[in-house]
């Protein structure tokens, strides 16, 4: 088959436009992403989380809202925040932060799933990073990483 000089000018301008328009296309979540974050907040919790500092964890509401408000004790580490308007409800909200973590922490058992509570846990019953995320009211959502 012998192409015409016409049919690979068309072809050669066809790629140089989708490579044009790359930089442009959006993918189907801009959102940074809270694995990160999430995984060095799990990592401290054998030792306790007082040694984590905010630009370790400051990421793991970020996808999810503006006004993340977060603390850490030896204990456990919390956020709370407001979702982003096109979160949809809180419930909805609560879900999408609950897929996040099973996808962030595949080796994490999700043992609760409820339109109010999500529930995962990692490690040994008597070492285990329990991590609960809850509606906080009508408008709130709260992430808790606790351990023993």
């Amino acid at each position: 088959m012998k192409i015409t000089r016409q049919a690979a000018l068309r072809i050669a301008f066809a790629a140089l436009s989708m490579v044009a328009l790359a930089p442009s296309l959006a993918q189907a979540d801009d959102a940074p992403s809270p694995c990160g974050a999430l995984k060095r907040i799990v990592a401290a919790a054998p030792d306790g989380f007082t040694g984590l500092s905010p630009a370790d964890v400051n990421g793991v509401a970020q996808p999810y809202g503006d006004d993340a408000q977060c603390s850490a004790s030896h204990d456990s580490y919390q956020c709370l925040w407001t979702p982003h308007h096109d979160a949809g409800s809180s419930g909805d909200a609560l879900q999408a932060v609950a897929a996040d973590i099973a996808s962030c922490l595949p080796a994490a058992t999700h043992d609760q799933n409820s339109p109010a509570r999500q529930h995962f846990y990692l490690g040994a019953r008597d070492k285990r990073t329990q991590i609960t995320a809850t509606t906080a009211g009508a408008d709130k959502l709260r992430l808790v990483v606790s351990g023993k």
